[in-house]
């Protein structure tokens, strides 16, 4: 019998800097939670709007596994790998910080704010050589279709990342119906609506809301709006 737990955006935790407006499924900075510290693997699910030419300094990360996802915007990047790159709706990034990296993170342009997803996941091995990826996806093939964004396999669809995880996004006309097969046993499900409403495994979820499911096998999904916009997380329970 499969398990879930279901995260209304409204009970999500928000912190707004004027700057950064910023909304967390999961503990993070001054939002603390202790029934929401994780999902799994997932540890952190920041919902992030930044003002146009602001941004993050430099700040370091380790042995993390830290995948952003523009929505609306542009993200300029830095750190201390050398690595510097522009990443805007279409893009995945991920960097593995492993034993230690610096970066930043900013707007990159002035007169529009970017939206964006950052995904914190625990690695399957602790103290690798850090590295950053990026890859630019056509987004047409999401259309009534889980795109495959992320694997653990440097050599399958998406970026990868040291985790048995696979991330998916799909964007849907009313109506359509689709079964999302679990990529690994063991591993459960957290679905994050970007937009519009869908209903899987029973849950009506709206725009913001997110969904863990575990201890199955696949999830039943159905778009019950026209262009509803999903994210799903295929990824180890057990940390």
């Amino acid at each position: 019998m499969s398990q879930f737990v279901l995260h209304r955006t409204d009970t999500r935790g928000h912190a707004n800097h004027g700057w950064l407006d910023a909304h967390h499924t999961f503990s993070f900075a001054n939002y603390y939670n202790p029934e929401r510290m994780n999902f799994g693997v997932l540890r952190v699910l920041n919902d992030d709007i930044i003002d146009g030419g602001r941004g993050f300094g430099t700040h370091p990360h380790d042995n993390m596994e830290i995948i952003t996802i523009p929505l609306t915007g542009a993200l300029a990047h830095e750190d201390s790998l050398g690595s510097s790159s522009t990443i805007q709706h279409g893009d995945v990034q991920v960097m593995s910080a492993g034993t230690g990296v610096y970066h930043s993170e900013y707007n990159a342009n002035k007169g529009e704010a970017v939206n964006l997803l950052q995904i914190w996941l625990f690695p399957n091995a602790k103290n690798v050589q850090p590295r950053y990826g990026q890859i630019t996806l056509n987004v047409e093939e999401r259309h009534n279709n889980f795109q495959q964004i992320l694997s653990p396999d440097p050599d399958d669809a998406g970026v990868w990342i040291h985790q048995d995880a696979w991330f998916s996004l799909g964007k849907f006309d009313e109506g359509f119906e689709t079964t999302y097969k679990i990529k690994k046993s063991g591993n459960g499900v957290y679905a994050f609506v970007i937009n519009g409403e869908v209903t899987i495994d029973g849950q009506v979820l709206n725009k913001r809301d997110g969904l863990g499911v575990w201890d199955t096998e696949s999830i039943q999904f159905k778009a019950n709006t026209a262009g509803a916009e999903v994210l799903l997380m295929d990824i180890p329970m057990n940390i």
